[in-house]
């Protein structure tokens, strides 16, 4: 009579609908962890700028200030304009920037 009972609840398809709903959590667990660890999450307030594909034609900057996201996008065009020289930086050996204008 044992035997019988434990194979009855094998075949209870409740079980199969409770591991499902056990598969569907660790998946939204695993998905909510890959939002948060995102560096553009929603739910943080910090400022962070994105580089992808940085000096290739197809290069994309994302720059997230506070909850504002800008993306530019690189049409792969020399910039060109009507400017002149303003002066020049210099990387010290320490890592510091020097402008000297002229």
């Amino acid at each position: 009579m044992a035997r019988r009972f434990l194979e009855q609840e094998d075949d209870d398809p409740i079980l199969s609908v409770v591991n499902l709903i056990d598969l569907f959590l660790v998946i939204v667990v695993i998905l909510l962890i890959i939002v948060v660890r995102n560096p553009l999450n929603p739910f943080s307030n910090k400022n962070v700028v994105v580089v992808e594909n940085p000096g290739e034609m197809n290069m994309k900057i994302t720059i997230k200030n506070g909850e504002e996201l800008t993306r530019y996008e690189s049409d792969g065009a020399i910039g060109e304009g009507d400017g002149i020289k303003a002066g020049v930086t210099y990387k010290l050996s320490n890592g510091k920037m020097i402008y000297v204008p002229e």
